[in-house]
């Protein structure tokens, strides 16, 4: 299907308005001058934590333990990371030097 000139400007400032719109709802909701609600303020503490643990089951989701090499890489770019992380404390570092281990240790080492 092929869109008309027209049809693609229409699409563009339609995703143009709705992502401005996403940017800028908070700062309209919820002014620099007044204190959120509640439940925002316990959302914005337990949502991050919980974010990470989902991503984090979901990356090991498909580990196959029965078989070679039996989640190796894995396990080792996890501890990895938890390391990195208590060692330097570091967000960006301990994500890059985990998926750093686990590309060398999947292309290179468990292959």
């Amino acid at each position: 299907m092929r869109l008309s000139g027209t049809e693609t400007l229409i699409m563009i400032l339609a995703l143009a308005a709705g992502t401005q719109l996403t940017r800028w709802l908070p700062f309209w909701l919820f002014p620099e001058n007044r204190r959120p609600p509640a439940v925002v303020l316990y959302l914005g503490r337990v949502l991050p934590p919980a974010v990470m643990g989902l991503l984090v089951v979901y990356c090991l989701r498909n580990i196959q333990f029965a078989a070679p090499p039996h989640g190796a890489a894995e396990m080792l770019s996890v501890a990895a990371v938890a390391l990195l992380h208590r060692w330097r404390g570091n967000v960006l570092l301990s994500i890059a030097g985990g998926t750093a281990l686990y590309m060398v240790l999947v292309q290179a080492v468990f292959v």
